[in-house]
């Protein structure tokens, strides 16, 4: 159970097989498949990634009635006549294509310069791919005497014991079954192992195909399920799942695979704020409808033992109070924020009175304490925390009830919970990592009452990197947390080159896992900062809300704090720093390049969100409206408007000395318009050469402000090869530009 403060707010809890993807979240919340699904693909290198929902208009809570058609007209304006309308946009549409045209000859004309260290950087990612990817093997799903595993877009079966002695059969082959560009995203087994459930995915669409098929010794393609988002087994011939049009989610169905084959609607949700998705709660009892906003939630529960009756509520959505369900022993366990403080706490009440008037607390969390994840095992409760950059286990015990509290290696930054398909096992498998350590098996056992950590397939732990927190006091004195690395060998930290990490939206804490381009920079001498401001989810729900909507500019403070307290302390200085952003994170990175240029050299963004204003105004965008929760409504508030407005990157550019910027945006990301990004580079090229101009001086430097539009890949996904392409020409911008630093400082001083 994978806990964010965001629309769905927690992994799918994990049930039958599943596994986890290597690539990430960079906008919203939790609602992606990427962040949900488990399986171990290619590895990719995106910087942050993350799912999102889309708009829809607001009419009465979730019921059994037919859903809506998406449409982007808005409602209450006068319709143009028809030529009008055509002119219009066809203007448009000439104008974007030729922004994009000039935008894609200026990248073809400047890209021959980062040539050369670009197949440098890739063929060094190349070889530390080899070194440390892959080094645990396929994760693994044991049912009973069968091992079910997923490696390079094939499932296999083998028997427990013969695993590892290549006794292994075939199961499913996306390229066989014509899915060549597609990669696994999800599997679901049924209870009896008959049937088998596979959600694909490519790189260039939002929406998954789920493939069912027939288990026994010549497996069958049994049903192809278009445009799915998730999807459970409420018995061994019933499937539940979601459809997902236009980012949005909110029609759950149920299919049979008995004699009588049949398709029925089972629920739909009518707000737009909200996104539905699946849950198998992890004894089988029931399957979870989940509707979730960013702040509100309402779950109704299939029974498992009669899946054709009609779903039955938990508790009716009330505004600001998430919850989600488990099941033990005929009583839902309940994560909740119900009550006070505002952050989540374990409750519990019996299946025949579960309205929140029965709510029993079972354990609050600590303050300033991020849950991580949550698994639910027969007579225990595992608990991943994070408190002050530290990382926890604490596992309550429903047989002694008590709690025990256990602190995880000081290196680890990041945990990633195994699938754990029989409730009653006796132990609890995770990995941990960082940005520079690799993952690294860990067990906690039920009986042993203590944690083991794996020697099996050994991963080198890095030994010439150093951690450090610090804590930078913001503009209103919030302490706020900066994770450290460097090389121990490093000498003269002050002159060496930085790279600043920062996201700071929809409670989402900055991606920390493993990725080889941040352990090829340490060994190359630089220094990584991770500055875990408002608005992020690292200290809690409330540090989530401290950051959002009418308190944005709280992150865009805590960022620049962090960077000052950073040049301060002597690691590097603004003339060696860069800074690294995604998505959301595009908003304060883009912010701190309007208000305080002269902290940083470079920046390089994917994806970015830089234009937020203009897209909060536009209610026919698929995002809109849910949006609303974290960034306000423009269209209803004119106080909400003019704050928008105030730290908008696009709206705040003008001329001055701007550091050097590179964008890889997409030309299909539903999530951010590639005509925002394009306005942005425009306006923010033509402010730093009026400045140039204005301020013509010998040796004056003029920013490099370079798009690099990418035909392939989305916001969430990329192939292995592309991914490595962008992280490559990355590194390589970042080295040019700090490399220029040295050359130019002898000849002109820094602009002001």
């Amino acid at each position: 159970m994978k806990v964010r403060t965001s629309c769905v707010g927690l992994r799918n809890l994990l049930q039958g097989l599943s596994f986890s993807v290597r690539y990430y979240s960079k906008h919203n919340h939790l609602q992606t498949i990427c962040l949900y699904s488990k399986i171990k693909q290619k590895k990719s290198h995106i910087l942050d990634c993350s799912g999102s929902t889309c708009m829809h208009r607001t009419v009465p809570p979730g019921s059994f009635l037919p859903w809506r058609f998406f449409s982007c007209k808005q409602e209450g304006t006068k319709i143009p006549s028809k030529r009008k309308q055509n002119a219009s946009i066809i203007t448009s549409e000439l104008l974007y294509k030729n922004l994009l045209k000039s935008e894609q000859e200026n990248w073809n004309d400047i890209s021959a310069r980062y040539k050369a260290m670009t197949k440098r950087i890739k063929e060094k990612l190349e070889e530390l791919h080899k070194k440390y990817t892959f080094n645990l093997g396929s994760l693994r799903s044991r049912f009973g005497e069968n091992v079910y595993f997923e490696e390079n877009g094939c499932i296999f079966l083998s028997k427990a014991d013969d695993v590892d002695e290549g006794n292994v059969h075939i199961l499913f082959s996306a390229e066989d079954l014509g899915f060549s560009d597609a990669f696994i995203q999800r599997i679901r087994i049924s209870p009896d192992q008959r049937y088998m459930a596979v959600g694909l995915k490519s790189e260039n669409s939002e929406e998954a195909t789920c493939v069912t098929m027939k288990l026994g010794n010549f497996p069958v393609v049994e049903k192809v399920i278009p445009s799915v988002f998730s999807f459970e087994w409420a018995t061994n011939d019933v499937l539940y799942y979601t459809s997902q049009k236009n980012l949005k989610c909110q029609n759950v169905f149920m299919t049979t695979f008995t004699n009588q084959k049949r398709t029925k609607l089972v629920y739909t949700e009518h707000d737009a704020r909200f996104f539905v998705d699946i849950y198998c709660t992890k004894d089988r009892r029931f399957l979870t409808i989940n509707s979730n906003s960013k702040t509100t939630s309402e779950v109704w529960l299939v029974d498992c033992r009669h899946p054709f009756k009609l779903p039955a509520l938990v508790q009716a959505r009330i505004k600001g109070i998430i919850y989600h369900i488990e099941h033990r022993n005929d009583e839902l366990y309940i994560l909740t924020t119900y009550g006070e403080p505002a952050e989540y706490k374990l409750m519990k009440a019996p299946v025949s009175s579960r309205g929140m008037e029965n709510w029993q607390l079972v354990y609050a969390l600590g303050e300033k304490t991020k849950l991580v994840d949550l698994e639910m095992f027969s007579d225990h409760c595992v608990m991943f925390l994070k408190n002050a950059g530290h990382l926890y286990l604490n596992v309550i015990s429903f047989v002694s009830h008590s709690v025990q509290s256990i602190k995880l290696p000081t290196w680890a930054c990041e945990f990633e919970l195994e699938s754990h398909p029989e409730h009653t096992t006796s132990t609890c498998y995770f990995q941990l990592t960082s940005p520079v350590h690799p993952p690294k098996r860990f067990a906690y056992s039920f009986k042993e009452n203590n944690l083991i950590e794996q020697a099996v397939q050994e991963v080198p732990i890095i030994t010439n990197c150093h951690t450090t927190r610090l804590l930078a006091k913001s503009k209103d004195e919030t302490l706020v947390p900066i994770t450290v690395f460097h090389n121990t060998n490093s000498e003269e930290l002050h002159r060496k080159p930085l790279l600043v990490h920062v996201y700071g939206a929809y409670g989402i804490d900055l991606n920390m896992s493993f990725k080889e381009e941040k352990l090829m920079l340490i060994e190359e001498g630089w220094i990584l900062a991770y500055c875990h401001v408002r608005g992020g989810g690292e200290l809690g729900l409330s540090w989530h809300k401290d950051g959002c909507q009418h308190n944005k500019l709280k992150g865009l403070h805590d960022l620049k704090a962090c960077i000052m307290l950073l040049h301060e302390l002597g690691f590097s200085q603004p003339k060696y720093t860069a800074l690294a952003a995604a998505s959301a994170g595009g908003v304060l990175a883009g912010g701190l390049c309007n208000t305080d240029p002269e902290l940083i050299r470079a920046v390089v963004l994917q994806a970015p969100f830089v234009d937020v204003l203009n897209t909060m105004m536009k209610t026919c965008l698929p995002l809109t409206i849910e949006e609303q929760e974290e960034w306000g409504n423009p269209l209803a508030d004119e106080k909400c408007m003019k704050y928008i407005k105030s730290y908008c990157p696009y709206q705040n550019i003008k001329p001055q000395c701007y550091p050097s910027v590179f964008i890889t945006a997409y030309e299909s990301d539903q999530r951010i318009p590639l005509t925002g990004v394009l306005r942005y580079v425009q306006k923010l090229r033509k402010a730093a050469l009026d400045h140039a101009s204005r301020t013509s001086k010998k040796g004056n430097w003029i920013p490099s402000i370079i798009l690099d539009v990418q035909a392939n890949g989305s916001h969430c996904d990329s192939s292995w090869e592309d991914s490595l392409n962008e992280v490559a020409r990355h590194l390589a911008f970042l080295n040019k530009e700090l490399e220029e630093v040295c050359h130019l400082q002898h000849h002109t001083k820094s602009c002001k």
